[in-house]
Protein backbone atom coordinates (compact mmCIF):
# COMPACT_ATOMS: atom_id res chain seq x y z
CA UNK A 1 0.00 0.00 0.00
CA UNK A 2 1.47 3.14 -0.98
CA UNK A 3 -0.56 6.55 0.50
CA UNK A 4 -0.75 9.79 -1.52
CA UNK A 5 1.68 11.11 1.40
CA UNK A 6 4.09 8.81 -0.38
CA UNK A 7 3.54 10.00 -3.64
CA UNK A 8 3.23 13.80 -3.17
CA UNK A 9 6.29 14.11 -1.30
CA UNK A 10 7.95 12.15 -3.39
CA UNK A 11 8.75 8.98 -1.41
CA UNK A 12 7.82 6.79 -4.05
CA UNK A 13 9.41 7.97 -6.63
CA UNK A 14 12.94 7.79 -4.86
CA UNK A 15 11.98 4.66 -4.06
CA UNK A 16 11.19 3.42 -7.04
CA UNK A 17 14.51 4.99 -8.58
CA UNK A 18 16.42 3.01 -5.94
CA UNK A 19 14.96 -0.13 -5.98
CA UNK A 20 15.76 0.47 -10.11
CA UNK A 21 19.58 1.37 -9.86
CA UNK A 22 20.07 -1.72 -6.96
CA UNK A 23 18.46 -4.17 -9.29
CA UNK A 24 20.44 -3.06 -12.30
CA UNK A 25 23.69 -3.05 -9.83
CA UNK A 26 22.89 -6.60 -8.81
CA UNK A 27 22.09 -7.66 -12.82
CA UNK A 28 25.51 -6.36 -13.55
CA UNK A 29 27.03 -8.49 -11.08
CA UNK A 30 25.36 -11.36 -12.49
CA UNK A 31 26.53 -10.01 -15.73
CA UNK A 32 30.39 -10.08 -15.26
CA UNK A 33 30.38 -13.27 -12.91
CA UNK A 34 29.17 -14.98 -16.57
CA UNK A 35 32.36 -13.61 -18.07
CA UNK A 36 34.30 -14.69 -14.86
CA UNK A 37 33.47 -17.79 -15.46
CA UNK A 38 35.20 -17.51 -19.09
CA UNK A 39 37.99 -16.03 -17.61
CA UNK A 40 37.54 -11.92 -17.96
CA UNK A 41 36.09 -9.73 -15.74
CA UNK A 42 37.07 -10.20 -12.23
CA UNK A 43 37.89 -6.95 -11.53
CA UNK A 44 34.51 -5.18 -12.94
CA UNK A 45 32.78 -8.02 -10.73
CA UNK A 46 35.06 -6.84 -7.66
CA UNK A 47 34.14 -3.08 -8.17
CA UNK A 48 30.25 -3.71 -8.86
CA UNK A 49 30.36 -5.53 -5.40
CA UNK A 50 30.57 -2.05 -4.28
CA UNK A 51 28.00 -0.60 -6.02
CA UNK A 52 25.26 -2.91 -4.72
CA UNK A 53 26.21 -2.00 -1.14
CA UNK A 54 26.06 1.64 -1.68
CA UNK A 55 22.91 1.30 -3.46
CA UNK A 56 21.41 -1.55 -0.69
CA UNK A 57 22.20 1.51 1.49
CA UNK A 58 20.22 3.92 -0.22
CA UNK A 59 17.38 2.03 -0.84
CA UNK A 60 17.24 0.99 2.66
CA UNK A 61 17.01 4.89 3.14
CA UNK A 62 14.56 5.62 0.74
CA UNK A 63 12.47 2.39 1.96
CA UNK A 64 12.52 3.59 5.56
CA UNK A 65 11.24 7.32 4.16
CA UNK A 66 8.53 5.90 2.29
CA UNK A 67 7.52 3.79 5.25
CA UNK A 68 7.59 6.41 8.10
CA UNK A 69 7.37 9.71 6.74
CA UNK A 70 5.31 8.51 3.81
CA UNK A 71 3.32 6.27 5.75
CA UNK A 72 3.69 3.82 3.65
CA UNK A 73 4.23 -0.26 4.03
CA UNK A 74 6.96 -1.10 6.57
CA UNK A 75 8.04 -4.18 4.47
CA UNK A 76 9.93 -2.29 1.79
CA UNK A 77 12.37 -1.59 4.60
CA UNK A 78 12.27 -4.84 5.93
CA UNK A 79 13.57 -6.21 2.66
CA UNK A 80 15.46 -3.81 1.92
CA UNK A 81 17.61 -4.24 5.20
CA UNK A 82 17.87 -8.15 4.24
CA UNK A 83 19.09 -7.34 0.80
CA UNK A 84 21.72 -4.91 2.02
CA UNK A 85 23.17 -7.20 5.03
CA UNK A 86 22.55 -10.45 2.34
CA UNK A 87 24.97 -8.62 -0.25
CA UNK A 88 27.51 -8.40 3.16
CA UNK A 89 27.37 -11.57 3.43
CA UNK A 90 27.12 -12.50 -0.07
CA UNK A 91 30.17 -10.43 -0.87
CA UNK A 92 32.17 -11.62 1.67
CA UNK A 93 31.77 -15.04 0.56
CA UNK A 94 32.67 -14.69 -2.68
CA UNK A 95 36.18 -13.14 -1.33
CA UNK A 96 36.72 -16.07 0.14
CA UNK A 97 36.03 -18.20 -2.59
CA UNK A 98 32.57 -19.96 -1.01
CA UNK A 99 31.08 -20.24 -4.96
CA UNK A 100 28.99 -22.78 -3.80
CA UNK A 101 26.83 -20.13 -1.10
CA UNK A 102 27.99 -17.27 -3.18
CA UNK A 103 25.89 -17.75 -6.15
CA UNK A 104 22.96 -19.27 -4.75
CA UNK A 105 22.94 -15.96 -2.58
CA UNK A 106 23.44 -13.70 -5.63
CA UNK A 107 20.22 -15.34 -7.10
CA UNK A 108 18.35 -14.35 -3.81
CA UNK A 109 19.28 -11.08 -3.90
CA UNK A 110 18.39 -10.69 -7.23
CA UNK A 111 14.98 -12.24 -6.84
CA UNK A 112 14.22 -9.40 -3.49
CA UNK A 113 15.77 -6.79 -5.95
CA UNK A 114 13.29 -7.29 -8.19
CA UNK A 115 10.64 -7.91 -5.91
CA UNK A 116 10.35 -4.57 -4.98
CA UNK A 117 10.84 -3.07 -8.12
CA UNK A 118 8.09 -4.69 -9.50
CA UNK A 119 6.14 -4.08 -6.00
CA UNK A 120 7.20 -0.17 -6.26
CA UNK A 121 5.68 0.05 -9.64
CA UNK A 122 2.13 -1.43 -9.15
CA UNK A 123 -0.53 0.70 -9.07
Amino acid sequence: MVTEVARGNGYLMAFRAAALLNAAAVFFQAVTAGQMIRGAGAGMHGAGAGAVHMLGLILLVAAVLLWRPGRGAGWPALVGLVALLLGFVQSMLGGSGEVLVHVPLGVTLFGLSVWLVVWSWRP
